[in-house]
């Protein structure tokens, strides 16, 4: 019994994993990355407090991005930046620095998982721009490790 080259070539993509066959013969590819498990370069974020900056950006579409994720990291990786870290975003054209209070990415028992990956602005000093958080925030925070005392003073919510 002979074996057409087709079906060869069909089983060998399918043995690599790269590509699998689809509907008549036609060859798809699918995505072979990870899931990612926290903020990084480039991801986009919401701020949830009532900022001024932080309502125009987000009513005109144009959500702030992480650009830098302020944390030591082991030699040649990628920082990744969790619930309670400082991340770096660009907003409107601007740089401000901001406290990542949740993340979409699986978390540890009794952390809520968000819908989206949630920020509130602070200054330099490392007070809040804004005077009130929209939304709730994880009862991790309230924790002395992440000294977040004037964003857990300005929130009305914890999950």
């Amino acid at each position: 019994m002979e074996v057409s080259i087709f079906t060869k070539t069909l089983q060998c993509l399918y043995s690599s994993g790269l590509r699998t066959p689809f509907f008549m013969g036609q060859i798809r590819s699918i995505s072979m990355s990870s899931l990612l498990n926290a903020v990084q370069l480039r991801t986009r974020l919401r701020v949830v407090d009532n900022s001024e900056i932080g309502k125009q950006a987000m009513t005109e579409g144009k959500p702030p991005r992480c650009i830098h994720v302020y944390k030591t990291s082991k030699r040649g990786q990628l920082t990744k930046g969790y619930i309670g870290d400082k991340v770096l975003v660009t907003i409107k054209g601007q740089m401000k620095k901001a406290i990542l209070v949740g993340l979409v990415a699986k978390q540890a028992s009794f952390v809520p998982k968000f819908d989206s990956n949630n920020i509130v602005l602070i200054d330099d000093k490392g007070s809040p721009i804004g005077n009130r958080v929209l939304v709730p925030i994880p009862n991790l925070l309230r924790n002395e490790k992440y000294r977040l005392n004037k964003i857990i003073a300005i929130s009305t919510k914890f999950v």
